[in-house]
């Protein structure tokens, strides 16, 4: 499978987020997954690239102009593709992956989970996604999203998307299941 890893372009506080970012990373090459991500060196994104690469994994940035322009692309990867904005580096990332993990991060990252589970629920993708949640880290947006489900914003079916696990071999498992 390509799987496309949203994740934080900084480590985070914790070391732990840097520890499971590289072993998905490592899971990924072992299970001879292609690994689709935001092409950038820095933070969990580098580190998710970095254990794939040194598994002798296949690594695939999506980098726009103006962030390789400010030398964040990383050195090392099988393909990078260089994107005129983040619009079409979400688009291609979308269209590379079989599937889709959210890692810790910030807004860009839960924009990017957003935006596909959104694309999915409209019917332009079949593709499973899930969140990484280390140390609880995504609970409480867990906890409102079952919230809006039981609100009736989002369907059940759709709610039930969204597939969560705590380690990255739990939720690789998930994913192929559902791919």
């Amino acid at each position: 499978m390509n799987v496309c890893v949203f994740c934080g372009s900084s480590d985070g506080r914790a070391p732990s987020y840097k520890h499971a970012a590289a072993e998905l990373g490592h899971a990924l090459a072992q299970r001879n997954n292609q690994l689709v991500y935001g092409g950038a060196s820095v933070g969990l994104m580098g580190s998710v690239a970095d254990a794939a690469l040194a598994e002798n994994g296949k690594v695939i940035g999506v980098l726009p102009q103006s962030l390789a322009d400010r030398e964040l692309a990383h050195p090392g990867l099988t393909e990078l593709h260089i994107v005129d904005s983040m619009h079409t580096r979400k688009a291609r990332m979308a269209e590379l992956a079989d599937c889709f993990i959210a890692l810790p991060g910030g807004i860009g990252t839960l924009e990017e989970v957003f935006e596909v589970w959104t694309w999915a629920q409209l019917g332009f993708h079949n593709k499973p996604l899930g969140l990484l949640n280390l140390n609880g880290y995504y609970d409480d947006l867990i906890r409102f999203l079952d919230h809006v489900t039981a609100e009736h914003f989002v369907a059940t079916s759709q709610r039930d998307r969204l597939l969560v696990d705590q380690t990255p071999a739990g939720l690789l498992s998930q994913l192929e299941t559902n791919a």
